[in-house]
């Protein structure tokens, strides 16, 4: 697997190809994931093999977003799945990869611990001190496609979101969990 090549022509591919209108999904959210996926990771004691594919599985899982929002995940598995082979990686790799890309999916359903890092991953800001601006780059991300209209409706959309939410690592349960239940708390207080 030759990941560090693959990392710069991923990263610059994104940065040339994402539309401008993806306020949340843009390579700024990649490259989030990406740190997030390394620190749990290393909070997990993931070995490093399984590092690879999960960093590699956090560059793709919203590649998607290229062709546009909708099953967004299989486009970033078919992205996947034919630029992969170019950096060698192996196949039963890259099914491991798609599979962690598909567990991503709204609801995240993870199968296995690698699936429940990149899910954690994925939504780590939920518990974290920058939530508030990141969500408010997600409504203007959502308005635009018309899938919210206003703040109170996002608010209580989040709200709903942020009930259901569980995180699946251990280090996230321990260091996300209370600040993503004072965000909940906050926007309540604020309806």
């Amino acid at each position: 697997m030759r990941y560090k090549a693959l990392k710069s022509h991923i990263l610059s591919w994104l940065e040339t190809q994402l539309p401008p209108h993806l306020y949340y999904h843009g390579l700024h959210h990649t490259l989030d994931v990406l740190k997030a996926t390394e620190e749990l990771c290393t909070a997990e004691a993931v070995g490093v093999h399984n590092t690879i594919l999960l960093k590699t599985a956090a560059l793709f899982h919203d590649a998607g977003f290229i062709e546009g929002a909708q099953d967004h995940e299989l486009r970033s598995c078919e992205l996947a799945r034919k630029i992969l082979p170019d950096f060698e990686y192996a196949i039963d790799d890259i099914d491991r990869i798609a599979n962690m890309i598909l567990a991503t999916r709204m609801p995240q359903s993870p199968q296995n611990e690698l699936e429940a890092i990149l899910c954690d991953a994925d939504l780590d800001y939920l518990g974290r001190d920058d939530f508030f601006p990141i969500a408010q780059s997600l409504f203007q991300e959502l308005k635009h496609h018309g899938f919210v209209s206003n703040l109170r409706e996002w608010d209580e959309k989040q709200i709903f979101f942020l009930e259901n939410h569980s995180f699946f690592t251990s280090t996230n349960i321990e260091r996300r969990r209370q600040k993503k239940l004072a965000h909940l708390q906050r926007l309540k207080e604020k309806l």
